[in-house]
């Protein structure tokens, strides 16, 4: 489906152009959320009427993003979550954990502005993008732990893990590594 782009789309196009997209993308997501148009005949004489106002309220836009962005960009947050000796969670922290964190700090962002590629599923220090605007990206920091106190070791840079366990896990490796070549040695 042809489709006319109302604002800036990532890995897509510019204001104004003319795209050629899946038809579920255009139905589901771009013409839904006022995003583009269709590229028919009406809205590209429609377009070019409001091309004005749309390129005013998309400047609006960026520079409140941008003054945001000052603001956010570079702030750590901590988040408190249960894991396992080994430092994994036995969840994850989504979208919406990270917006309800940055919202309860006083910025307004939303859940779908946060780029995960993956799965925050591990404790320690993780940077996060966050897309305030096609045009405008800033990152956190976000510090997983298990207890306030962690939270404080991790940002000062030290090792969460106690020295015990930190020999087990060498230890269970050097186990491992010798189970192997055993194992190979019987073959």
């Amino acid at each position: 489906m042809q489709v006319i782009l109302l604002e800036r789309v990532a890995k897509l196009g510019q204001m104004g152009e003319t795209v050629r997209v899946k038809d579920g993308y255009a139905r589901n997501f771009l013409l839904p959320r006022g995003k583009a148009l269709r590229a028919t005949a009406a809205n590209k004489e429609r377009f070019e009427h409001q091309k004005v106002e749309l390129e005013a309220r998309n400047l609006e836009r960026r520079s409140e993003a941008e003054k945001v962005g000052e603001k956010l960009a570079g702030k750590s947050f901590i988040i408190i979550r249960q894991a396992g000796e080994t430092g994994v969670m036995y969840g994850s922290v989504s979208t919406r954990d990270l917006a309800e964190l940055v919202t309860a700090e006083g910025f307004r962002v939303g859940r779908e502005q946060f780029v995960l590629n993956k799965p925050v599923k591990t404790l320690g220090l993780h940077t996060i993008p966050v897309s305030l605007h096609p045009e405008v990206e800033v990152e956190v920091t976000l510090n997983v732990a298990r207890s306030p106190e962690e939270a404080e070791r991790q940002a000062r840079g030290e090792s969460v893990f106690t020295r015990d366990e930190l020999d087990l896990e060498e230890l269970g490796l050097e186990v491992g590594a010798a189970l192997a070549e055993s194992a190979g040695e019987e073959e």
